[in-house]
């Protein structure tokens, strides 16, 4: 079961500030950044997810692995990380002593996970899955530094910089999805237009500490959905819609930015006008940006399907039928569609995953001393709504009650 430790040491990631000795026009925190990756590794895998040795999961798990490590090695500037590296000895070294670091931590998530993140550091590099997210962190990398160039550009080291990227991004011209990115505006706009959600704040109208943004608290989400699915022994193509509902599931909000549940619940309809003003938005400007043939699972992702046109259909429970989406209880997946044929989507437990992520950023702006009573309201308020609740197998009670 996942524990109050390990869902700290990923929410670690928000106060690890990037690019520090730089000037930067905003905060760049390593949360946002991984965020950000993830989104432009779904991208690249799109185009390659028809080759034999292309794997969602190995995708995910690839990221999640490199993000902890990340979470461990903060201290260590990218230059010196990677002349590590290229010591097969030394690098061998530094990854058994970040193993021994977060042990504690992910021993929660079994045996056969932890054996999973020992041997991904020791594998090498050039297979397709590990390249797709080499390149994803590049152009996430090279996003935030074409933002400080642009504010500083003389600055020291800018232009080896520069210069660093542009040679990197040589590397990777084998992968289609970079080249597309290099070829066509759209698709540099739809990443351009997801990284913009590091800059909507969440909580905005009150002071916290740290800061989060939409984007880092989508990968949170995220994280923690496709964890719940490895527990409850989720098909592959449920870890996977799980993961990406998790991703996608705010997205929308680039559009209409973080409406907090109070305000879209003040006014009667106004849920429902917000929910319908968002699809129109994500037809005419997002969708626009991909191809047509993503269409169908970016909707499910983002909830926006026709099938279903009330609020929040993202946190819908549902499965594929003959080519038609049927709402379905997650108790209901477990027990009689748990298998990739269905095309399984677990919206309950991303949900409680979206509410657990609003609980340990409130959870933590209090042990920072952050005194607004919206924190106190919302510890509370998800205590109680999940202190009995088990969805899809996964006791929440147990959950909640790891931080009393």
């Amino acid at each position: 079961m996942i524990r109050k430790a390990l869902l700290l040491k990923i929410f670690d990631a928000a106060y690890m500030q990037r690019w520090n000795d730089k000037l930067r026009p905003v905060d760049f925190a390593e949360l946002d950044k991984q965020a950000h990756k993830m989104l432009i590794a779904y991208f690249l895998g799109k185009f390659e997810e028809k080759k034999k040795t292309f794997s969602w999961t190995e995708i995910i798990e690839g990221g999640l692995f490199e993000f902890l490590q990340r979470i461990v090695l903060t201290d260590i500037k990218p230059p010196i990380f990677y002349k590590i590296k290229e010591d097969t000895a030394q690098y061998e070294r530094l990854n058994k002593w970040v193993y021994e670091k977060l042990e504690p931590t992910i021993s929660c998530l079994g045996k056969n996970f932890c054996e999973r993140f020992r041997y991904y550091f020791s594998e090498s590099d050039n297979t397709l899955n590990k390249r797709i997210l080499s390149a994803a962190h590049f152009y996430a990398t090279k996003w935030e530094f074409d933002l400080i160039e642009h504010a500083y550009p003389h600055g020291y080291e800018i232009s080896e910089i520069n210069k660093t990227l542009q040679q990197n991004q040589e590397r990777y011209y084998d992968l289609k999805g970079i080249t597309k990115l290099a070829m066509y505006q759209n698709y540099r706009k739809f990443i351009d237009l997801c990284g913009q959600l590091r800059f909507q704040a969440r909580w905005a109208h009150i002071h916290k500490i740290p800061r989060t943004s939409v984007l880092g608290h989508m990968l949170f989400v995220a994280i923690v959905s496709y964890l719940f699915s490895l527990e409850i022994n989720a098909c592959y193509r449920r870890c996977v819609n799980n993961f990406f509902t998790g991703l996608f599931h705010d997205l929308p909000e680039v559009l209409t930015r973080d409406i907090i549940s109070p305000v879209k619940r003040s006014i009667e309809g106004l849920s429902d006008l917000i929910k319908e003003y968002e699809k129109e938005q994500m037809k005419e400007e997002v969708f626009r940006l991909i191809p047509d043939q993503w269409h169908g699972e970016m909707k499910l992702f983002t909830g926006v399907l026709e099938e279903f046109p009330d609020e929040e259909n993202e946190f819908y429970s549902v499965i594929t039928v003959d080519g038609k989406i049927k709402r379905t209880p997650s108790q209901f997946i477990n027990k009689n569609h748990n298998s990739d044929e269905y095309m399984p989507r677990d919206g309950e437990l991303v949900k409680a995953a979206d509410g657990l992520a609003a609980f340990i950023e409130a959870y933590v702006a209090i042990q920072n001393g952050c005194t607004g009573q919206d924190f106190k309201n919302t510890t509370f308020l998800l205590r109680k709504s999940y202190a009995t609740a088990t969805i899809a197998g996964i006791n929440f009670g147990e959950i909640y009650s790891d931080f009393d």
